[in-house]
């Protein structure tokens, strides 16, 4: 491991941890906004391992998992180096906005430029700064405004290394997902740094389940790294591989009664949800003509023909991925034993 290791100009030695804000782009009001990173090294050699959130300024549910990471414990018995940086788009969490102040969405602007646009300069800094130095990241989601996803891992499964990483994190659904243009994803692997995307909850929400099902698959993912001591029990949640999934759209405009929820299994023709005018008239009601599980759901009772309303994956053994489900919610939300430091233990 590397004595000498930089970010923002700081340097940070084998053993130290360091709280450093890195300086972006001043707003009209001559206002300097940093980014809160927190990098600490342990004595011992190890991978560089980044974990991020925000970068959808309205999606918190990571900036908790980071909170209690950096909480942990299991945090003295560090090899290798953790950079945690638990909000990169300062501006949209200050807005409570998915967006930055130019409207753009940050995680379509990699790998940007020093001379683009206001996002786009970010996204640079980011890269260059954060991810280029690391070997292996975690970026932290939600679902958007009005939107839930179940707790699922998305990444790039027909690499070994990547899946292996995936089945480590420990929730029940894995999905195989293409890179995006513009995203974070797209630009680490041009880096060779293999990343993971934590999709889990609705933005603007804190949300218990998807907090402690990341905040363990975080740790659980650094044990497979060796960065953190092995466990000595595995987790009894089996990872279950989607290889496609679909949106489920809206027939008609109107009021909604849903009749399927998250982790719901449906077949071929079982109705989803009712669509109502505003007389209380059935105008149509919404069939899915898929197999599979729900992964991802509106929330806000209204819609509009054509919106997204239902996100389904396939799965080849449904009934155990259903179990698998059932394994992990039973696992995360008995309440733990709590330490006087507030972290949370098992």
């Amino acid at each position: 491991m590397a004595d000498k290791f930089q970010i923002g100009g700081v340097e940070v030695k084998p053993g130290e941890t360091k709280r450093i804000e890195l300086p972006t782009v001043r707003l009209y009001t001559d206002t300097s906004m940093g980014i809160p990173v927190y990098v600490q090294r342990g004595k011992r050699a190890g991978p560089t391992f980044f974990v991020s959130a925000a970068i959808h300024g309205d999606e918190l549910n990571g900036v908790e998992v980071i909170g209690r990471l950096l909480k942990s414990k299991s945090l003295k018995s560090l090899s290798g180096t953790l950079i945690a940086v638990p909000i990169v788009n300062v501006y949209g969490v200050l807005s409570q906005s998915r967006y930055f102040p130019d409207r753009r969405d940050l995680n379509r602007s990699f790998p940007g430029s020093t001379r683009g646009s206001f996002a786009g300069r970010v996204a640079n800094l980011f890269l260059k700064e954060i991810v280029s130095k690391c070997d292996y990241g975690i970026d932290l989601h939600t679902g958007a405004i009005h939107r839930s996803n179940l707790p699922q891992i998305r990444a790039n499964l027909d690499d070994k290394e990547t899946r292996d990483m995936a089945r480590a994190f420990g929730v029940s659904v894995m999905v195989n997902s293409n890179l995006r243009d513009g995203s974070l994803r797209e630009s680490a692997s041009g880096l060779g740094v293999k990343v993971l995307l934590y999709e889990a909850g609705e933005a603007l929400r804190f949300d218990e389940l998807s907090i402690r099902a990341g905040y363990r698959g975080v740790i659980n993912v650094m044990r497979h790294l060796g960065m953190l001591p092995k466990r000595r029990t595995r987790s009894p949640v089996e990872p279950f591989e989607a290889r496609e999934s679909a949106w489920v759209r809206a027939s008609e405009s109107g009021f909604i009664t849903h009749l399927k929820e998250l982790g719901d299994y449906v077949k071929k023709g079982d109705e989803l949800a009712v669509i109502k005018d505003p007389y209380g008239e059935v105008l149509n009601t919404v069939e899915t003509k898929y197999e599979g599980i729900i992964i991802g759901k509106q929330n806000i009772p209204l819609v509009q023909e054509g919106e997204a309303m239902y996100h389904i994956a396939y799965f080849h053994k449904p009934d155990e991925v259903l179990e698998s489900l059932g394994l992990m919610q039973d696992h995360l939300i008995p309440e733990p034993e709590t330490e006087p430091s507030g972290e949370v233990t098992g």
